[in-house]
């Protein structure tokens, strides 16, 4: 899995995304991350489909992932959700299919256990799971044979997430940012913008080569094609260890997004 890929929250289905995502691939990416919830899976698969259409690049260099939105679903109608994501999108597999959310009733065990069904089938390349705390992947862990991939957080210097990705290192499971700059506040942030000025990079640039150096996958979201090649251009500097310490201090517990522990699909 590529440590930076495209991201499509909150981009509404349409033709403009179907080139987004087209021109991501012709950009480099080669990493795409939707889900059930964002409703732009048909969109998200038509793009895929165009690239590998007009010979940008075959299927298999590709790493699809998208997750269920598990509101009070059953293990049947789990998996009737994989099929129907793979039917919008016009995919045969997925590479990677997480549990969205763990909510507050831990439906998402039985959610999950369909997944381990979908990949036991051979049908899915990988599972993991998406804002999911320790106790969560705690109890998840007492119930459940394969161990997820991937925990995919809301992460960024203002939200760390220590404990969780501690935890997470000592089981084997990747890391991965969602909104890792903040819907753009970060961008903002004096330091980052020292830093940025420092390196002669964006500060999009610097948050994103800080996750690659705390080793967290990051998918970055953006629908202009300048920006979609800048976001993948972290990999020829590196941030201090000082620089990293800074901005690790910045971190104080503040969300983009909903809290883990209060969040139940309402």
């Amino acid at each position: 899995m590529p440590l930076v890929g495209y991201g499509v929250f909150r981009v509404p289905e349409g033709d403009d995304l179907a080139e987004a995502v087209k021109t991501a691939i012709a950009k480099g990416y080669r990493s795409i991350d939707t889900a059930q919830v964002y409703r732009n899976e048909e969109s998200v698969g038509r793009g895929i489909q165009a690239a590998i259409e007009e010979g940008l690049v075959t299927r298999e260099e590709l790493f699809i992932t998208s997750k269920v939105w598990n509101d009070g679903l059953s293990y049947e109608k789990t998996l009737a959700a994989y099929d129907s994501s793979l039917e919008k999108m016009g995919l045969d597999y997925l590479d990677l299919y997480l549990v969205h959310w763990p909510g507050i009733d831990q439906n998402y065990i039985k959610v999950y256990k369909a997944l381990e069904k979908i990949y036991q089938d051979g049908r899915v390349r990988s599972i993991g799971v998406s804002n999911f705390h320790v106790h969560h992947l705690e109890s998840l862990l007492k119930e459940t044979t394969v161990i997820p991939v991937i925990n995919q957080i809301e992460f960024h210097p203002h939200l760390t997430q220590e404990e969780v990705r501690a935890y997470c290192e000592d089981k084997g499971i990747q890391v991965e940012a969602w909104s890792p700059l903040m819907n753009g506040s970060l961008l903002e942030e004096a330091l980052i913008q020292e830093l940025a000025s420092k390196y002669s990079k964006t500060p999009a640039q610097i948050v994103l080569r800080y996750d690659v150096q705390h080793h967290v996958v990051t998918i970055p979201k953006t629908m202009t094609p300048a920006r979609m090649s800048e976001n993948l251009d972290v990999f020829d500097f590196a941030l201090s260890e000082q620089e990293m310490t800074q901005l690790d201090a910045l971190n104080d517990g503040l969300r983009c997004g909903p809290d883990p522990e209060k969040f139940n699909f309402k």
